[in-house]
C-alpha cells in the first residue's frame, strides 16, 4: 500500500492513475458489453453506477473519513459535473454503440483530449509545453490507426447521423465534466473519493428520476431471475470499471493538467488488444504500431 501512495504521490502520480483507469475500463467493456445486450441503456448505467456508490460509501466509512463540508461552488461543480459526464455522456456512450457499433464509437471517442485541452485552455488558463501538445497529437493518432484497423463491426448502423451525434455528444460531455472537476479539485479542498461520490450520487438520482418520468423500469427482474449470471457480470464489470476506475480517474484530475490527464484515458482502445489477443483474436503488424505510436505520445506526455 505505501508502494501505491508514493507512486501516486510522484510526480508521474496523475499520469498513472490515468492510465491504470483507462486499462481497467478496458477489462470492464468486455463485461458492459454482454450486459447491454440484456438491458436498456439506462438500466446498465443506473445499476452500474448504484452499486458503485454504496461501494465508495463504504470505503469512506472503512477508510474512517466522512463528507467533509465543502464550498457550494465546488459542490455544484461536482454535482453538474456528474450529471454532464456520467447521466448525459456515459448514456450517449453507449447509445452510440448501438448506432454506430464499438469501432466507429471508439474512434470519436479520440475527440476528448483535444476538447478538454481547449476547454481546460480557455476556463483554466492551464497551458501545455508544446511537447505535451505533440504528446497528445502522437496519442490521438495512434489510437485511431488502432481502431480503423479493427474487423468491421458485425452490428449494422441504425442510423449513421444519429450515431455519429451521440458519439460527439458522449466526447464533448466527458471532457466538460473533466474540466469542471478538475476545478473542484484544484480550488478547492475536496478530495478524490468524496468527489467521485458526489458525481455518481448526483448521475443516479437523475437517472433514477428520468427512468420514473419515463414510467420505465430500474431493474429488469425477469431478466436476471432468468439469467442470474448477469449479477456477477454486473458485479465485476462495475468493481473495476466504475468503482476503480473512476476513482482513479478523479485521482489523476487532481493531480495532472486535463488536457494529459483526458488523453491517457482515451488510452482503452489499446489495452483491448492484449485482451482481444487471450481471446484468440489476430493482431496485425499495424495494430502493434498504432499502440507503439501511442505509448510515444505517453511518454511526451510525462516529460512535457
Amino acid at each position: 500500500m505505501d508502494a501505491i501512495l508514493d507512486l501516486l504521490t510522484s510526480p508521474f502520480g496523475g499520469g498513472l492513475a490515468a492510465l491504470t483507469a483507462a486499462f481497467l475500463w478496458a477489462l470492464a467493456s468486455v463485461w458492459f458489453t454482454r450486459l447491454g445486450s440484456h438491458l436498456s441503456v439506462i438500466e446498465v448505467n443506473f445499476l452500474k453506477g448504484m452499486l458503485a456508490l454504496i461501494l465508495l460509501v463504504i470505503t469512506l466509512y472503512l477508510s474512517g473519513g466522512g463528507l467533509q463540508s465543502i464550498p457550494a461552488n465546488a459542490l455544484g461543480l461536482l454535482l453538474v459535473s456528474g450529471v454532464i459526464g456520467i447521466t448525459l455522456g456515459d448514456s450517449a456512450y453507449l447509445q452510440a454503440l448501438q448506432h454506430l457499433g464499438p469501432r466507429r464509437t471508439l474512434l470519436l471517442a479520440t475527440l476528448a483530449p483535444p476538447m478538454v485541452g481547449l476547454i481546460a485552455w480557455g476556463v483554466l488558463g492551464e497551458t501545455l509545453a508544446w511537447t505535451a501538445w505533440l504528446g497528445i497529437l502522437l496519442t490521438v493518432a495512434g489510437i485511431a490507426w488502432v481502431i480503423l484497423e479493427r474487423t468491421p463491426d458485425s452490428a449494422p448502423a441504425f442510423d449513421l447521423k444519429l450515431g455519429l451525434l451521440f458519439g460527439f455528444l458522449a466526447a464533448l460531455s466527458q471532457s466538460v465534466a473533466l474540466v469542471l472537476s478538475r476545478v473542484a479539485l484544484t480550488r478547492t479542498s475536496v478530495d478524490s473519493l468524496q468527489s467521485t461520490i458526489l458525481r455518481l450520487a448526483a448521475a443516479v438520482v437523475v437517472l433514477a428520476v428520468w427512468s420514473l418520468l419515463r414510467r420505465k423500469p430500474l431493474l429488469s427482474r425477469t431478466v436476471f431471475q432468468a439469467q442470474p449470471h448477469l449479477w456477477a457480470t454486473l458485479a465485476a464489470a462495475t468493481f473495476i470499471g466504475t468503482y476503480l476506475a473512476m476513482w482513479l480517474q478523479q485521482v489523476s484530475i487532481s493531480l495532472a493538467p486535463a488536457g494529459i490527464v483526458q488523453t491517457l484515458l482515451s488510452a482503452s482502445p489499446l489495452f483491448i488488444l492484449p485482451i482481444a489477443a487471450l481471446q484468440g483474436q489476430k493482431i496485425t503488424p499495424r495494430a502493434v504500431l498504432g499502440a507503439l505510436l501511442a505509448l510515444g505520445g505517453v511518454a511526451l506526455l510525462f516529460t512535457g
